[in-house]
């Protein structure tokens, strides 16, 4: 059981090696033979506007000069310098015929030959280096909360319970003083009858008898 474990480790342990080398050798600064075969010359199969804009220079790269010690050289100069093809002022000087330069910051950097006929015949070259870009920065996704207790028993709230009012009467009302006096009840009409139907016959018979009498 043991040996069949060792294996697996052994497969882990190459592929952690495998990728540990692709990282140190994607992070190692590369180094760019101007020219190609042909090397820093007057006129090279690859014309220099050409061969450099196809490259991706980045800080830390270096240029490799390939020249003819003594005959040429390479002058690293400002712009207004390496359009006029000044070779009076350069900024940094490489005489030794396998000259090699870094690229020490972001930015574009111009080249001339220390021959001012051959700078003006084309031997010439600008490269423009990348910008450093910064890592990444991983930022931590916070855990979801949970749900207190109270809102996962009530997930909606019922609006507060609020009672009818009862509706006003506009018929009686005795508090209002602006309301009109109820008219008072009508008399028993029977008794009223009954009454008025005495008095007749008593006076009837009074009549009477005083005619008898009489």
């Amino acid at each position: 059981m043991g040996s069949q474990r060792f294996p697996g480790f052994l497969l882990v342990m190459f592929l952690m090696m495998v990728m540990m080398g692709f990282l140190l050798g994607s992070s190692q600064a590369y180094q760019f033979h101007v020219g190609g075969r042909d090397g820093w010359v007057l006129n090279p199969s690859e014309n220099y506007t050409l061969w450099a804009p196809r490259n991706r220079f980045q800080v830390n790269d270096t240029l490799f000069f390939k020249y003819k010690k003594g005959s040429n050289s390479v002058l690293v100069v400002i712009k207004d310098d390496y359009y006029s093809c000044n070779i009076k002022k350069p900024i940094q000087s490489l005489t030794d015929g396998d000259s090699i330069f870094k690229f020490d910051r972001s930015g574009p950097f111009y080249f001339i030959s220390g021959k001012a006929d051959n700078c003006n015949n084309g031997q010439r070259l600008i490269t423009v280096v990348m910008a450093v870009r910064p890592k990444p920065q991983l930022t931590p996704v916070p855990a979801p909360q949970s749900p207190s207790p109270v809102a996962a028993a009530s997930p909606t709230s019922s609006p507060p319970y609020l009672p009818e009012t009862p509706a006003e009467s506009t018929t009686d009302n005795p508090t209002d003083p602006s309301a009109p006096a109820p008219a008072p009840a009508p008399a028993n009409s029977g008794s009223g009858c009954f009454t008025g139907l005495v008095g007749l016959v008593l006076g009837a018979s009074i009549g009477f008898s005083s005619l008898m009498l009489g």
